[in-house]
């Protein structure tokens, strides 16, 4: 259906009609409402999982990191003798 048939079937609706396809589209998003907000816990959770996941990889990488560093002077010095 195009929009100009869309568009011209709304404007023929009567008063009633209109107030009964809005509350039709009103209770569809009623419905819906629960199953979204479980969704959005989902994907709050799923993200708060992956930060905080990241973050601890970045600090083992430092970690790592600092103890590469730790290490690197004291074979510099078995090395030399």
């Amino acid at each position: 259906m195009e929009q100009t048939e869309v568009l011209d079937e709304v404007q023929n609706l009567s008063p009633e009609e209109l107030k009964e396809r809005r509350q039709k589209i009103t209770d569809y998003y009623s419905e819906h409402i629960p199953h979204l907000k479980v969704q959005l816990e989902y994907e709050e959770l799923l993200t708060s999982i992956e930060k905080l996941r990241a973050e601890r990889y970045q600090a083992q990488m430092f970690l790592a990191q600092a103890y590469q560093e730790e290490q690197e002077p004291t074979e510099r010095k078995l090395k030399r003798t």
